[in-house]
Parts: structure tokens; sequence; C-alpha cells
């Protein structure tokens, strides 16, 4: 894909021209439509609350907060899980095994570099209240199947910690590709009170093609 730097453009965000950014998010699509998942579309602007006590405190550190016109307390989304896990609680309770994915835009103040953005493009996989047997290992061969298309190296670990704090015990899974160096991690996820699910960076995986 092309990139294109103005001088009007934010650091760590991009201008990007082509169809391989888009055409990688279809393919992956295509696979979760298969298996019974439906989209889910949220809104970027969040409360500040939302996000308390659940993205670690790095994340938290790293968003970008302000307020409306009535001094309301709100942020550009860092992440998704945390809105999921609301709904599971409330709206879905009721609902088991539902599965569900989104591509949304996320944004951090990240220090940029190779691979590392401050807005960037996830793609998450959840499934709301899942059955017993659903386990991490099952959500781990699903993203594998999602990134097996790619040509690169990629290794997954099912105990890490994952540095947010509503994942269970604080452990989760990843997959990192070692061509991308400290911004290696193309994945991750694990099981939270509600739900269990991963998200992927695409903006990573462009980077290793």
């Amino acid at each position: 894909m092309k990139e294109i730097k103005l001088e009007s453009t934010y650091k760590g965000t991009r201008i990007l021209v082509g169809n391989e950014k888009r055409g990688l998010i279809n393919d992956m699509i295509a696979i979760l439509i298969n298996q019974g998942y439906q989209e889910i579309s949220i809104p970027i602007i969040q409360k500040q609350e939302t996000f308390s006590g659940k993205v670690g405190e790095e994340n938290l550190k790293m968003m970008f907060n302000f307020e409306d016109l009535k001094s309301r307390k709100l942020c550009l989304s860092p992440e998704y899980t945390a809105v999921i896990q609301q709904l599971a609680k409330s709206y879905y309770k009721q609902n088991k095994e539902l599965k569900l994915f989104y591509v949304q835009e996320c944004f951090r103040g990240e220090n940029p570099q190779a691979g590392r953005y401050r807005q960037f493009t996830q793609l998450g996989v959840e499934i709301i209240n899942p059955y017993k047997e659903t386990q991490i290992e099952n959500l781990g061969e699903l993203a594998v199947e999602l990134l097996s298309g790619y040509d690169f190296n990629f290794k997954i670990n099912y105990d890490v910690s994952r540095g947010l704090d509503y994942y269970k015990n604080g452990k989760g899974f990843e997959i990192v590709c070692d061509e991308l160096g400290s911004s290696k991690q193309i994945c991750g996820g694990g099981q939270y009170d509600g739900g269990i699910g991963f998200a992927i960076g695409i903006d990573r995986i462009i980077k290793t093609k």
C-alpha cells in the first residue's frame, strides 16, 4: 500500500492508498461469517469511565481524553472489549454463545514506531456468554485460521500476561511475528467476565508484507 504524509497529518496517523488492507479485512470477515459470527459496529467516542479499571495503567495514560460542550468526560476508544463486556452484563445477559466481530479504529497515544501507530485498525472477535466447552484454545485456533493466508512466520503463546485488567487472572494468549521486532504482537486475547475473545492488529499485518 502507498502511504502519504502531509504537513497536516497528525503524528502516528497515516493516509493509506490501495486495496490491500480492505482485501485482507474482507478475507477475514468471510471466514467469520461462514462460522456464524455477525458484525457489531461500536461508537469510537466513549465515556472515559468505560475503561477505568479495565485497560491497565499504561493504556489509561495513553487515552485521548476530552470534554464535550456540557463538560462530560469522553475519549476516543483505545479498544472495544470493555464495551463488549458491558453488553454481556446488560443487553445480552440472557444470550448464550453469541458470536460477534467488529472492525474498528482505535486510538492510543503511542510512541510512533514500526508497526505501532496512534490510530490503528483492530479486527475483534468476541463470544458473549460462551458455552463451557468453548475454551481459549478454540479462539486461538480461529485466530490462526484468520492469519494462515498471509505469508509470514508467527507463533502462539497461550500463557502470557496481557496487562488488561478485565482478563481473568490477567492472563491470555498472544500471537507474535518476529519480523516486526519490538512491535511483534499481531493478535491478543483471553477470557473475561461475560465472554472470551481476541483482536488482530490489521496495520501490523500489513507492515509485515
